[in-house]
């Protein structure tokens, strides 16, 4: 007897049993094919390597290569995470991944008053070329790719990338790697932005265009949804309002007279990895049909290279628990399978202990070591986007999309995602579920092990990241050499012509990368910024 091909009634209310996904999707207790009625598989999914993408975005997958096992890293001073970076290079990592400092992300030298105690804490310090040297010194710039994670002050990572490449022998077109350089989700969930949202989108369609031209093989962004998921968001939520921030991108570029093709083939995405496995699958599946259709639909796109949505995937830090931290292996397995099902280009796994700090080495390389397991023991690697036709995870698929699309059109109808953010919209709907998400967990509804079930009467002590609390004094002390030593009127002829810039129209990563050359330091860039555009004041 064949099984039935006309949808079913809803099964869930029937045995009084609902299961939901963390976006509110009802799961039926069993899938047929009814419940793609109507789905044609030529449209929804291809072949891998094509049109729409829903299956991966190369052929072949990680039958011709895996993923790049890129795990962050960055903490204290540019000596100590160089030596972190060798480490990981060592046991295996294939691509470098670096954390700023809360000073360096605002755009603050490390002897600022504002930079009092937060000094190397969350990531590096970088004050000048002369920390940049010291970050990458000895790794082979042109065989190692390197993603940092900074955004308003990204461009002057760049370019100090550029320079210490350059000094190095290494030409600008043979380094690769991405700036996150994502400033509206800074605004809608995370918060270290500087300049108000519109002279910080000119810096970065200035980044798409220098780019262009001097760094082809960088990506130039990394439209974030990480961090909308780590403040809360649904997984719908996170592509829907990744996918609208990275369409004010591509808008703003072609507004600034760029061709669409001259820079999308050089976007990217980051996003989170939860532990709903099959929402989190489908989550990315659907997310690379969506923006196939958006490059192709909305904005003309003819490079094959601009449809593709390559995306870099970090598990869930907000789904880690400080009590019984050896869960969160499991778990970081878990969302580092859903992952690698989705067909993600890149990985970091967190370590089991970054509930309580920093991740210590061993957790470092347990984390590394999870990715290896996954790519060369588990078998899901020998086919490409192994899920496909599975009732369930199609159907999951298409209304996550179908979901996230109800949420771009009301973007859209607020005039897209820059005055959404104005309007407080985005902030608005994440903190509702973020609430949702959080009065689950303390109502028992949202089982979490080890925390609100299976918990431990008794702790055991952990060993956490040790902070040098002489890391600050050291810092301060060589940022002051670097001014002492430099040749001032050139700084400052340097800075003069990069404030003429903001002024004015001309790209800013040249006048800013001869500054920088000159040693001037991040934190005196960013205030002829600041001076030129001043420094945005959230509404709400």
């Amino acid at each position: 007897m064949e099984p039935s091909s006309q949808p079913r009634p809803s099964q869930s209310s029937a045995d009084g049993d609902f299961r939901r996904t963390d976006s509110g999707i009802e799961i039926q207790p069993v899938y047929h094919p009814g419940d793609l009625g109507g789905w044609d598989p030529a449209e929804k999914l291809g072949n891998p390597g094509e049109y729409p993408y829903t299956r991966g975005i190369y052929p072949s997958m990680y039958r011709g290569r895996l993923w790049t096992m890129r795990q962050y890293a960055g903490f204290g001073t540019a000596e100590s995470t160089n030596e972190r970076f060798k480490f990981l290079l060592q046991a295996g990592q294939t691509g470098l991944s670096c954390a700023f400092d809360l000073p360096t992300q605002m755009g603050y030298d490390s002897d600022h008053p504002r930079a009092e105690g937060e000094v190397g804490k969350v990531g590096v310090a970088i004050d000048s070329l002369a920390d940049m040297r010291l970050l990458f010194g000895g790794i082979p710039l042109d065989r190692v790719t390197t993603s940092m994670t900074i955004n308003a002050t990204a461009a002057i990572l760049l370019l100090l990338y550029e320079l210490v490449a350059e000094e190095g022998g290494v030409a600008p077109a043979a380094i690769g790697g991405t700036i996150q350089n994502d400033i509206l989700k800074e605004y809608v969930a995370r918060g270290t932005y500087i300049y108000p949202p519109r002279p910080s989108m000119r810096l970065i369609t200035d980044v798409f265009s220098y780019c262009a031209e001097h760094l082809p093989n960088f990506n130039t962004i990394s439209i974030s949804g990480y961090h909308i998921r780590e403040a809360g968001s649904t997984a719908v939520q996170e592509i829907a309002f990744t996918i609208a921030n990275g369409i004010a991108y591509v808008d703003a570029a072609i507004g600034a007279g760029l061709d669409v093709d001259s820079f999308a083939p050089r976007l990217s995405f980051f996003w989170n990895a939860h532990n709903n496995l099959f929402e989190e699958v489908a989550k990315f599946r659907a997310a690379r049909r969506m923006w196939a259709k958006v490059m192709t639909e909305r904005f003309g796109a003819t490079d094959e290279r601009s449809r593709l949505l390559r995306f870099h995937t970090q598990t869930g830090g907000s789904t880690l628990t400080a009590q019984q931290p050896e869960n969160n292996i499991v778990r970081v397995t878990l969302q580092a399978l859903g992952a690698v099902l989705g067909g993600t280009q890149s990985l970091h796994t967190n370590g089991y202990d970054e509930a309580l700090g920093l991740p210590t080495a061993k957790a470092a390389k347990v984390a590394l070591r999870t990715q290896q397991v996954i790519g060369y023991e588990s078998g899901v690697v020998d086919t490409a986007d192994p899920l496909a036709g599975s009732w369930f995870v199609e159907a999951l698929t298409d209304e996550v999309e179908n979901a996230a699309w109800e949420y771009i059109e009301r973007i859209d109808a607020l005039g897209g995602a820059v005055a959404a953010i104005e309007a407080g919209f985005m902030q608005g709907e994440i903190e509702q579920a973020a609430y949702a998400y959080a009065k689950a967990i303390d109502d028992g509804e949202k089982v979490v092990v080890g925390l609100n079930r299976f918990a431990d009467d008794a702790t055991e002590p952990s060993d956490v990241f040790p902070i040098d609390p002489a890391l600050q004094t050291a810092q301060v002390e060589r940022t002051r050499k670097v001014r002492a030593d430099r040749d001032q009127l050139g700084v400052d002829s340097a800075l003069g012509d990069l404030a003429a810039a903001a002024r004015g129209t001309q790209n800013l990563l040249v006048p800013m990368r001869e500054a920088l050359r000159r040693m001037a330091t991040l934190g005196e860039v960013s205030d002829v910024l600041r001076d030129a555009f001043g420094v945005y004041q959230p509404n709400r």
